[in-house]
């Protein structure tokens, strides 16, 4: 299935216009670590992803990688799908992750999630966490620095609770600890103030790494699926596996700012793309910077987007 050219608007940030986030979006996701973005995918896009992810997951229980009607969780979601790649600089919500972090960002973690109904109740697991593993215990400060921000994308109907939601505590990300059972499989009440998210297809959910969140058991008959993508600075370690690694022509293929959010730019060697660094040593030569400034949304007043 092919995105129709209606809605190759909002497939690449090669697009014309793009506006920041505004100041109202950076006050709510300041004070609640997370915004919600409506709509953020065409009905038409929604059908796309959903039958890319689909594909994914048909592939995973043919190869045997999971077993008919289980759970699948992929890393490396553009690797392992790369008509996923039309998600990383969506025009609808990519600005937020650059008004956030700035031009010297890159993809770090994605997955792609599958989950069918469960149908018998399954044991206690406190799996409330923040994103970033170790950094939540090496780094100091309270609260800890932000480091990166994710964005996921709902293809299925989770617009009620009990579908598996993505579940929060707002304002949490304010603050490095939450209390907790000694073992995961204890059972714990559940944290003060925490919520559902209810999301329709195409709605999507922007947070900040130190949020503390979990995915709730999906009893529904409805299967959760979604697309998940963490930015960073460049100076931190992508996780993922670098999509398209042995594939030249296919990267050949994507934008510039594509090809930097999935790591194959920022090594400084000339004949890659001569200058540019992962340090943001040569902002001028380095893809996302570029787009910006051709676009005046470079500012002064915010030190990531500075010139």
């Amino acid at each position: 299935m092919a995105i129709t050219s209606d809605d190759q608007r909002l497939t690449s940030a090669d697009v014309t216009t793009t506006t920041a986030m505004t100041a109202e979006q950076r006050a709510k996701f300041e004070q609640d670590g997370y915004l919600i973005i409506r709509g953020a995918l065409t009905p038409t896009e929604v059908d796309y992803y959903t039958t890319a992810i689909d594909r994914v997951y048909a592939e995973q229980q043919a190869s045997g990688a999971i077993a008919p009607g289980k759970s699948m969780h992929v890393l490396s979601a553009v690797a392992n799908c790369h008509d996923a790649v039309g998600l990383i600089d969506h025009p609808v919500t990519f600005p937020l992750v650059w008004s956030m972090l700035g031009w010297n960002v890159h993809i770090y973690h994605s997955h792609l999630d599958v989950h069918p109904p469960i149908k018998e109740k399954v044991p206690f697991r406190f799996e409330w966490h923040q994103d970033g593993g170790r950094q939540n215990r090496e780094l100091e400060g309270q609260p800890r620095e932000r480091l990166s921000v994710k964005l996921a994308y709902w293809l299925s109907d989770v617009s009620e609770t009990g579908r598996g939601n993505f579940k929060v505590i707002p304002g949490s990300h304010k603050t490095n600890w939450i209390d907790g059972p000694p073992r995961r499989d204890i059972e714990w009440p559940e944290p003060e103030g925490s919520v559902e998210v209810c999301a329709s297809p195409g709605d999507a959910v922007f947070f900040d790494r130190r949020l503390w969140h979990t995915r709730t058991n999906n009893y529904s008959d409805i299967t959760r699926k979604g697309m998940f993508f963490a930015y960073c600075p460049r100076w931190i370690a992508i996780r993922d596996e670098i999509a398209g690694i042995d594939e030249p022509e296919w990267v050949e293929s994507l934008s510039p700012v594509r090809q930097q959010l999935l790591g194959h730019v920022g090594k400084g060697i000339p004949g890659e793309l001569e200058g540019d660094h992962s340090w943001g040593h040569y902002p001028k030569t380095t893809p996302l910077y570029g787009w910006l400034d051709e676009r005046d949304m470079l500012v002064y007043d915010n030190p990531p987007l500075r010139k």
